[in-house]
């Protein structure tokens, strides 16, 4: 770790606890601040507040005080969570008060270069799928982020011979202000998360501040065939653009039969053992990461012919009775769900819905003719079964939970058919995760064996 003395004696106010929370204020108060941390929930026992107590570091649970600006802090780290509109944070804003997260913290004290990874869609996959390449390749890789493991935490322990692979969310960016990966990655840009964002353009700005301080000795690896990321792609790296439309003289492309690096042949796609054409974006993106972090070729082949994807993400559970069954619960929305039928031929049952956000599913429609039939769950049932019959899909069925929506689609199933939960929706209506949701599934599968 670098001993940053940017917060020495200085006033932090990390609002927002839970793993990030707590991490960061640690490693700020190990570095010298002062620290205070301010978390909306009760306090109710929770182990976290009493340690940091016992270091010194005041907590404060259960709201977040009106006048608790009033300490004078230097600066906030706040949890990515929290919108821009809260109270305090209008304050700090008022007050000119720099507001992070902590994958500030973790780029300000890293010995380790840093590989940022973000996207609308494929972050994990991707940061998973370079993950193994560098592993098997003696590259010391470390995964951090968004992914599930606290930044900061990685980065106070990774050493210089290593590498942090860091999935980062439009809502980390935007708490960011030195942050400086050595490869920044941007998979796609789809309308997301406009609710916290407020608009698509602050969403795409907040996404591009990814490449922001890169320099020229830096990398930028982009994809070059969305015509919505163009105007955002803004940077003094070195850019490495991929393109999924044939052969190009630049950067990584593909077509139908190869994958080419600097226009010359690399791969051939036929060992690629990760389904959809989706998941091509993911593996250019992270073939070039590795290319570009000397990895070899063996190497990146061999993972390409193994790889099969990421829990919940196209997941290929297992075969029973010559029924496929697949887990793509992390298809919150109807671009994922889109991409995952895209990515199989008929005939498919499709097990879909959950939290209403009142979002049209009309993007799935031209995919619906592989689509058998349909089981529906959660709050969007009655509208995606509408929906489904309105697509031509005569078979059309709810089901109150998980095992019977198993079930349903298994009875209704033929050998050779592929039986998908790929929900276009998020799961808080009756999961606290999509991990938990694509859990279930796998658990009824296997009562169903």
């Amino acid at each position: 770790m670098i001993t940053w003395d940017g917060f020495k004696d200085k006033n932090v106010l990390v609002l927002g606890l839970a793993k990030s929370g707590f991490a960061a204020a640690d490693l700020l108060h190990s570095l010298g601040a002062n620290v205070v941390v301010n978390d909306a929930s009760p306090e109710d026992g929770n182990s976290d507040v009493a340690l940091l107590r016992s270091k010194g570091i005041t907590v404060i649970c259960g709201g977040h005080p009106s006048d608790i600006l009033d300490a004078g802090f230097d600066s906030i780290v706040k949890n990515p969570g929290i919108p821009y509109q809260n109270q305090v944070l209008q304050q700090a804003v008022e007050k000119g008060i720099p507001i992070w997260t902590e994958i500030e913290l973790a780029y300000l004290i890293s010995e380790a270069p840093i590989v940022a990874i973000t996207g609308s869609n494929g972050k994990t996959t991707t940061t998973t799928l370079l993950y193994h390449m560098l592993n098997i390749g003696g590259k010391k890789p470390l995964i951090a982020g968004n992914i599930g493991t606290v930044a900061c935490s990685v980065a106070e322990k990774a050493t210089a011979d290593e590498v942090i692979l860091m999935e980062v969310s439009s809502f980390q960016l935007a708490g960011i202000e030195k942050y400086r990966p050595k490869i920044a990655v941007w998979t796609n840009l789809y309308d997301a998360h406009i609710d916290y964002h407020g608009t698509f353009e602050e969403y795409a700005s907040a996404k591009s501040r990814i490449t922001m301080n890169q320099e020229a000795e830096d990398y930028f690896i982009y994809n070059a065939d969305q015509v919505e990321m163009q105007p955002y792609i803004n940077t003094k790296a070195i850019k490495i653009p991929f393109s999924l439309q044939g052969r190009t003289e630049e950067g990584i492309s593909a077509d139908s039969e190869m994958i080419y690096w600097q226009g010359e042949p690399y791969v051939k796609r036929s060992i690629i053992k990760l389904l959809g054409q989706h998941n091509l974006e993911n593996i250019v993106a992270a073939t070039a990461t590795a290319i570009l972090l000397d990895c070899d070729k063996s190497t990146i082949e061999d993972v390409l012919s193994s790889f099969t994807g990421v829990r919940h993400r196209m997941q290929f559970v297992k075969e029973l009775n010559g029924r496929a069954f697949y887990n793509d619960s992390k298809a919150t929305n109807t671009l994922a769900t889109k991409s995952a039928l895209s990515s199989f031929e008929p005939p498919v049952i499709l097990l879909a819905g959950g939290l209403d956000r009142g979002h049209s599913f009309e993007e799935l429609r031209p995919h619906m003719g592989k689509v058998k039939a349909v089981i529906a769950i959660g709050e969007t049932r009655e509208r995606f079964m509408e929906f489904a019959v309105s697509c031509g899909v005569t078979d059309v069925y709810a089901a109150d939970s998980m095992v019977e929506a198993v079930e349903k689609a298994y009875t209704k199933s033929t050998i050779g058919d592929q039986i998908l939960l790929s929900p276009a929706c998020a799961s808080w209506d009756q999961y606290e995760s999509f991990e938990k949701r694509g859990d279930a599934f796998i658990e009824a599968i296997m009562k169903l064996s």
